[in-house]
């Protein structure tokens, strides 16, 4: 663990991408090849999953510490990090001091204490902290909460390993697809795969391997659709709003992967049994999309398909689910992402003729502008994808390998007031940056009501509601409907600091709920249905897009504005 945590310290201690490298590839030539395994699974993104429950690691620091929980609180919300907070404060570790490395750590003696009767793991976890130092507590505690998190991208950990193996780094993040998903854990003999020679035996793809996926860049707001030439260059998709995925049809099985290296078939049982016909080495890349009478359904819809170990046949029923496919990667298990765009999409339709998987459409426009107005009207999706037609199948957001572009459209945006809000973590610990905001369950009548309510609330007196009638039916309301964290600048942020200070009407934990007055506009890409919120929806990245210091109380959105939005709108 000790060899792991240096690098651990050195990544963190700069912001040099060529330090960064120096230090993996120093890492990589000392390490033996089962912690550089474990490693390079971590740097990369693989998460082990969670081992012991949080509220046990706090309870059983302050046990070890003598602190009273009081205490451990004041000095987390001032540190602003559960695994360094922990760390700072439990005892000196034993004299005897632990050599072991990062493999022997994670597969001998943490990932063990999964499902192990609480009194043995706490036992376990005692034993395993008084044998580390402080920074190696810290990376214990990330490491079996699925929290380990430091300043290297996937992309660096590919080029360290590739500069350390002498193979070309597009070979490397091939061999590495699949290799951090959460189903499997990473050995030496993995690891010797990903640094082996080229032709020493290791094909490119192998089983149910994928491609690395490529990525698109965003238009920005500089950048015109006149400017990318003639409109007869590119090939013009919807941006579906579902979960990006790869077909695999290989020695006789159906392979879905997500984008994030997650082998989720399981999840999606009907999309092998469609992809049944399809030849033998065939990779699709396409979208994973619930379908809600012949159209695209809301996102939310289809996360209630993830991540569930059974799925009953009630939800298979409620949420339908289609595989789109938009680009063919290897056809008779030949590799074909050389091949131009409007070859590829060729072949592509050639091979989905007759087949139950569906091809997603090429939209027919003449000039930007109507590829303007399909953006604008999109109503099953983000926006627009525009792929050039003489383009190959890149690797990764890079502009040179190719061209696809994503054309979103404008976000939606409501009128919310703050109603509660708690502190950051880290370098925001000392200011209320996590926030909550409300909407009206009806429009006020006027000023006067929407301030007769304020006062109510400032008099902490108890609303009371009726069960027998809607919520847009009560008595007037405030009620939450989203939290957002991000969209201010550091300026404002602290003005908005200094107004909860000012405000505060009562604390529940961490959380402080304030004076309605502050009005922000609220952007979100998405918004569906959902029985688990009071609202009735839930947004899809909501985040802050202004502070509205024009906009008085009365005039603050309502449930009926976010109803609205809904697939079909309805009002209630």
């Amino acid at each position: 663990m000790k060899q792991f945590a240096d690098l651990y310290a050195e990544l963190d201690a700069t912001t040099s991408t060529a330090a960064k490298l120096a230090a993996l590839q120093r890492h990589l030539a000392q390490a033996d090849r089962a912690d550089a395994a474990w490693a390079m699974y971590v740097l990369a993104g693989g998460r082990p999953k969670r081992v012991v429950r949080l509220a046990v690691l706090r309870e059983l620091a302050c046990e070890m510490a003598g602190m009273a929980d009081w205490m451990f609180e004041a000095c987390y919300q001032a540190v602003g990090d559960l695994a360094e907070t922990i760390a700072h404060a439990l005892p000196a570790a034993s004299a005897h001091s632990d050599d072991a490395g990062l493999s022997v750590w994670l597969h001998d003696r943490i990932l063990p204490l999964r499902g192990l009767a609480e009194a043995q793991v706490r036992a376990g976890v005692q034993a395993q902290w008084l044998q580390l130092d402080s920074l190696g507590r810290m990376l214990w505690v990330k490491l079996a909460t699925g929290g380990f998190r430091v300043g290297v991208s996937r992309q660096l950990v590919q080029r360290a390993l590739a500069a350390h193996a002498g193979l070309p780094v597009a070979c490397v993040a091939e061999r590495m697809m699949g290799y951090t998903d959460s189903s499997r854990y990473p050995t030496a003999q993995a690891y010797a795969e990903l640094i082996a020679p080229q032709g020493d035996g290791v094909p490119a793809q192998r089983g149910g391997q994928p491609y690395p996926f490529f990525l698109a860049h965003a238009l920005t707001p500089q950048e015109r659709l006149e400017d990318l030439g003639a409109i007869e260059d590119w090939q013009i998709e919807w941006k579906y709003d579902g979960i990006r995925a790869q077909l695999v049809k290989r020695a006789g099985q159906v392979f879905l992967w997500s984008r994030g290296e997650e082998l989720i078939t399981p999840s999606f049982p009907e999309v092998p049994a469609l992809a049944a016909g399809l030849p033998e080495g065939t990779v699709l890349d396409g979208e994973l999309l619930a379908w809600d009478n012949g159209a695209p359904a809301p996102f939310a819809q289809l996360q209630q398909r993830l991540g569930r170990k059974r799925l009953p046949a009630a939800l298979l029923a409620r949420v339908p689910v289609r595989f789109v496919a938009y680009d063919l990667l290897e056809q008779e298990g030949q590799d074909i992402r050389a091949l131009t765009q409007a070859q590829r999409r060729l072949r592509l339709e050639h091979l989905l003729a007759g087949q139950p998987i569906a091809l997603a459409p090429c939209l027919p426009v003449a000039c930007w502008a109507d590829a303007e107005g399909l953006r604008q009207r999109a109503e099953h999706a983000e926006g627009l994808m525009l792929k050039r037609l003489d383009s190959p199948y890149g690797s990764g957001r890079t502009r040179s390998a190719g061209l696809w572009l994503k054309y979103k459209r404008e976000p939606w945006v409501i009128d919310g007031v703050l109603i509660y809000a708690q502190a950051g973590h880290g370098r925001r610990a000392s200011l209320f940056s996590d926030y909550t905001f409300a909407v009206w369950n009806r429009a006020p009548l006027d000023a006067a009501q929407a301030q007769a309510v304020i006062e109510a609330i400032e008099r902490r007196e108890p609303l009371v509601r009726r069960a027998d009638l809607p919520l847009a039916e009560q008595a007037l309301q405030l009620v939450p409907f989203t939290k957002a964290y991000s969209g201010l600048s550091e300026q404002e942020l602290g003005q908005v600091d200094a107004h909860i200070k000012r405000t505060l009407l009562d604390k529940f934990g961490p959380v402080r709920s304030v004076r309605p007055s502050l009005v922000f506009e609220i952007a979100f890409e998405g918004i569906g249905a959902s029985g688990r919120h009071k609202s009735g929806v839930a947004l899809r990245f909501p985040r802050i897009k202004r502070l509205r210091p024009d906009k008085p109380l009365h005039e603050v959105s309502s449930l009926a504005d976010l109803l609205a939005l809904l697939p079909g709108g309805k009002s209630g």
